[in-house]
């Protein structure tokens, strides 16, 4: 460990805006943990990181028997009424979100977002995002969410002909977006729809790639899997419904080529569990749930349980199951996962919130506590929300873990998260921009 500002013992005059000291730190490397650090944060960024803790600054926190770790990302975020989630986000210590389109996701909103996320004084979360869905009509998601109001043009992009990508992706090349989000998909649960053809992915990430803009896919299972291979898409949105087995030779060329071509994979196991929740009301009763999400609880009424039971039906005959309980559909998903995580596949963090019984913030924990259920141990899914996350924003060189020079994103536990990942949840202090953040209180 380092101190990395020169003359901070011999000039104690030198002031930092925020000083954590003596705390345990994890940084979202992977890298074991330090302890006993001291970290000074001055003009939002990182400055120092050491063992000297007789540091002058406008806040200083003792982290004694407490653990700083990066702020977190859900990469898979849908919102509503994105200033009440972004305060919940904010809550559970995602820093920053990916919004991979919506409902809602005009120009006008998505500029909404962002303005509020440039500013630290009102909880929010750094926000990335992508264009609207392309998509085409009777396709996921306007036929199985058929209850949205889409607008081509607005919030969804339908693609009649190839011809029309070019000048689609030119348009929404003018607005600060990562890349294009397609849906591939033939919807999350039965009933399935037809998917989009072959060719209009291969011409959409053609084109994508003359404003060096990458594409981001909705997936849902191997034959789509396949079809973005082929198409050379760079970025999944969603892991579930996809069924990986090692022994396969035409599966681990697909993987070798997501590995070649650095591609990143977004988990999203917590679809599985919001579609279940409705059986299992015990999952309401965990302390750290705000009281806002439990009472999601009157939800429960006897038409969602069972459509709960035939969506578990469902899921049990595609995924080839014995049994229909909540880890049996979520299992053979995390060892995926986990397998593809040590291939070098570079594996995010991702809840697909803002549907039912999926909630902004706290499920991300959930999906982070599947993992761990799953076999994975925590410093490897604390860097999938962190700095595996901030490549797939093309930020990691700012933001996804706590050393000099970047940006001082951080969470500091009153728990140590590698004993559990559980312990994520005690939250004692989030700051964002190397300022400390307000929590929910009620």
């Amino acid at each position: 460990m380092l101190i990395l500002i020169s003359g901070c013992r011999n000039n104690p005059e030198v002031e930092y805006d925020l000083v954590i000291k003596n705390v345990n730190l994890i940084d979202g490397t992977g890298t074991s943990i330090q302890k006993a650090v001291t970290i000074a944060i001055d003009n939002k960024q990182i400055v120092a990181i050491g063992s000297e803790s007789d540091l002058n600054a406008s806040k200083i926190i003792d982290g004694s028997d407490k653990f700083l770790m990066p702020g977190l990302f859900d990469c898979h975020v849908h919102t509503g009424d994105f200033k009440e989630d972004f305060a919940n986000l904010i809550h559970y210590g995602i820093t920053s979100i990916f919004v991979p389109g919506g409902s809602r996701c005009t120009n006008t909103y998505y500029a909404a977002m962002r303005l509020m996320s440039k500013q630290d004084s009102t909880p929010a979360p750094r926000v990335f995002h992508t264009s609207q869905h392309f998509t085409m009509e009777g396709r996921h998601p306007a036929k199985t969410y058929g209850g949205f109001n889409r607008t081509h043009g607005e919030n969804i992009f339908y693609l009649k002909d190839t011809t029309q990508i070019e000048e689609l992706v030119k348009q929404v090349a003018q607005y600060p977006i990562l890349g294009i989000k397609i849906t591939i998909e033939d919807g999350p649960a039965p009933p399935f729809v037809e998917r989009i053809p072959q060719r209009f992915v291969d011409k959409t990430v053609r084109e994508a790639s003359k404003y060096d803009l990458e594409v981001y896919a909705h997936i849902s299972d191997n034959i789509e899997l396949e079809m973005a291979v082929k198409a050379g898409v760079q970025n999944l949105v969603h892991y579930t419904g996809v069924n990986i087995d090692p022994n396969n030779n035409v599966h681990l060329n697909w993987i070798e080529t997501l590995r070649d071509q650095d591609v990143s994979w977004v988990t999203t196991l917590m679809i599985d569990k919001s579609f279940l929740y409705p059986l299992h009301p015990e999952w309401f009763d965990e302390e750290a749930m705000l009281p806002k999400y439990k009472q999601a609880k009157e939800m429960l009424n006897p038409d969602r349980v069972n459509r709960a039971k035939n969506i578990a039906e469902a899921l049990k005959y595609e995924y080839d199951l014995e049994e229909s309980t909540f880890m049996s559909f979520v299992d053979h998903h995390v060892t995926d996962v986990h397998f593809l995580y040590d291939y070098g596949i570079n594996m995010v963090l991702g809840s697909d919130t803002g549907n039912d019984f999926n909630f902004h913030g706290y499920s991300l924990h959930e999906e982070m506590q599947i993992l761990e259920l799953g076999g994975m141990k925590p410093i490897d899914i604390i860097k999938m929300g962190t700095l595996n996350a901030a490549k797939m924003m093309k930020s990691d060189d700012r933001l996804g873990s706590i050393e000099v020079g970047k940006l001082a994103d951080m969470i500091l536990l009153d728990k140590n998260p590698l004993e559990s990942i559980r312990n994520c949840l005690s939250i004692h202090t989030v700051v964002k921009n190397g300022v400390i953040q307000q929590r929910v209180t009620e």
